[in-house]
């Protein structure tokens, strides 16, 4: 398993993919998979079922996927 190089905080941009030239903020990295999760890029669109004992209302949400980290560039580091 490899180090990331890409920490919580930091600001990265795409450089492959459909958001190809974007920039954000690194929200969650995740070690084991070498994906990290990145404000306002990729995003998915999701179904959710409703769950009214966590107050959670249903329909289609958009919310950002993981990308690979090899596919970003750090621009700053924060």
């Amino acid at each position: 398993m490899a180090k990331p190089f890409v920490k919580m905080g930091d600001t990265v941009k795409v450089m492959t993919g459909k958001d190809t030239g974007k920039t954000g903020k690194v929200i969650r990295v995740l070690k084991a998979r070498e994906r990290i999760v990145i404000e306002g890029i990729n995003m998915i669109r999701k179904h959710v079922r409703p769950n009214p004992q966590k107050n959670v209302k249903g329909g289609i949400v958009e919310r950002e996927a993981p990308i690979h980290q090899s596919n970003v560039k750090v621009i700053s580091q924060d």
